[in-house]
C-alpha cells in the first residue's frame, strides 16, 4: 500500500483491520508532530538523506528516528528510497517551514499537549456536555493561551496559517466587490480584511475586535497598501456594533460559540443592519456535509466541542440558527467545505 492512507485505500482491508487502523490516529499524530518539531522536512529540502545524516542534523537518536520515519512513510508522508535514504514527497513538503501552504504549525498544534490532553477527557464531554479542555486543565482554553505564552504563540501561528489558506479560498469563491463598505466583525489582526480590500480597490473596510488585537492590525493594512481605506473600531461583538456598512463579515467567529451565544452575536449584526434592509451578513465558516461522508468539518466540530463548547454547523443548523436571529440564508451553499453564507436580514416580530 503506497500513498496517503484514507477511506478509499483502506476499503480493501478486512473490517477488523480497518477498525484497529482508526485507533492508530494517536500514534500517527505523534509521529507527525515529532518530525515537524525536528524540522525533518526542512533538512530534506535540498535532496534525500540517510537516517544517520538526519539524526545528526536534528540531534536525535538514529535508530529511533528511523523507526519513526518508517511509520510516516507508510502513511504517505516522506518516501524511503531503495538505498534507504529518505526524501520529500508532495505531502511531506507541506511540513517545510516558511513556504507557501506550509502546514507545519498546524501539525505542531494538532499534536500539542493542549489538544491531546483535552481529547483525553472526551468521555467527560459526552457525558456532561461540558468542554473537555476545562476538565483537563481546570481553566478555559482562552485562559490557557494567556497563561502559557508558548501555547498562545503556537495557537496564533497555526490559526494565522489556516486563515491565510481559507482567505484565498473564500475570496476566490465569492464577489465581495459588490459592496461599498464591509465591516469585519471579530476580524482579529485584519489579515482577511486586508487581503479583501487589496483585491477590491473600490471597497472600504471597518475592522472590529478587542483593542489588544486591533492594535496589531496596522502592519497587515500597511503591507496590503489599504490603510487609507480602513477604519479600526475597537469593540466587542456582544456589544452594539458600528452601523453604516453594506455587509458585515463573521469569519470563523460563530463556530467558537454555542447556539445561544451565537444568536446573541447575530442579534448585534441585525441591530447594525436595522436601517439597511438591503445589507447583508456574510458568514465564513466550514459547512458540515451530509451524514456518512468524510469532510474535515466533522472533526473540526469535535475540536470546537472539546475546546470551548462551540460547534461547526450543517446547512440545516445554520438556517435554524439564523431564523432565530432574524436572518434568512440566500442560495444553496456547497456542503463539506469552507463557504460564504450570504444572509439577508428579515423584520423581527414586534415584541409588543
Amino acid at each position: 500500500m503506497t500513498g496517503v492512507v484514507g477511506p478509499a485505500m483502506t476499503a480493501a482491508l478486512p473490517p477488523h483491520v480497518r477498525l484497529l487502523l482508526l485507533t492508530d490516529g494517536k500514534r500517527i499524530s505523534r509521529v507527525l508532530h515529532v518530525v515537524a518539531e525536528l524540522g525533518v522536512a526542512d533538512q530534506l529540502a535540498d535532496g534525500p538523506l540517510t537516517v544517520a545524516e538526519l539524526a545528526e542534523r536534528t540531534e536525535s537518536h538514529a535508530d529511533a528516528l528511523g523507526r519513526v520515519l518508517r511509520v510516516a512513510a507508510a502513511f504517505g508522508v516522506f518516501v524511503q528510497e531503495d538505498d534507504g535514504r529518505y526524501a520529500l514527497n508532495d505531502v511531506a513538503a507541506c511540513l517545510r517551514s516558511g513556504t507557501p501552504g506550509s502546514q507545519r504549525d498546524m501539525v505542531l498544534y494538532n499534536g500539542d499537549e493542549m489538544l491531546w490532553r483535552s481529547y483525553g477527557q472526551l468521555l467527560h464531554t459526552v457525558r456532561t456536555g461540558e468542554p473537555a479542555f476545562e476538565a483537563a486543565y481546570g481553566h478555559t482554553f482562552f485562559e490557557h493561551l494567556e497563561r502559557e505564552p508558548r501555547a498562545g504563540a503556537l495557537f496564533d501561528r497555526a490559526m494565522t496559517g489556516m486563515s491565510r489558506a481559507t482567505s484565498r479560498m473564500l475570496l476566490d469563491g465569492y464577489d465581495f466587490g459588490q459592496y461599498g463598505r464591509i465591516a469585519d466583525i471579530g476580524g482579529g489582526r485584519g489579515l482577511f480584511l486586508a487581503e479583501l480590500l487589496a483585491q477590491h480597490p473600490t471597497v472600504r473596510g471597518v475592522l472590529v475586535d478587542r483593542p489588544s488585537v486591533t492594535a496589531e492590525s496596522a502592519k497587515a493594512f500597511a503591507e496590503a497598501g489599504v490603510t487609507e481605506r480602513v477604519e479600526v473600531v475597537p469593540g466587542d461583538f456582544f456589544a452594539p456594533l458600528p452601523k453604516g456598512a453594506d455587509a458585515y463579515v463573521l469569519k470563523a467567529v460563530l463556530h467558537d460559540w454555542d447556539d445561544e451565544k451565537a444568536a446573541a452575536i447575530l442579534g448585534r449584526i441585525h441591530e447594525a443592519l436595522a436601517d439597511n434592509p438591503e445589507g447583508r451578513l456574510l458568514i465564513c465558516e466550514f459547512l458540515v456535509g451530509p451524514a456518512n461522508e468524510w469532510d474535515r468539518g466533522k472533526l473540526l466540530d469535535l475540536d470546537m466541542l472539546v475546546r470551548f463548547g462551540g460547534r461547526e454547523r450543517s446547512e440545516a443548523q445554520w438556517r435554524e440558527l439564523l431564523a432565530t436571529a432574524g436572518f434568512e440564508l440566500v442560495g444553496e451553499p456547497v456542503p463539506g467545505r469552507w463557504a460564504v453564507l450570504e444572509c439577508r436580514p428579515l423584520p423581527l416580530p414586534d415584541a409588543s
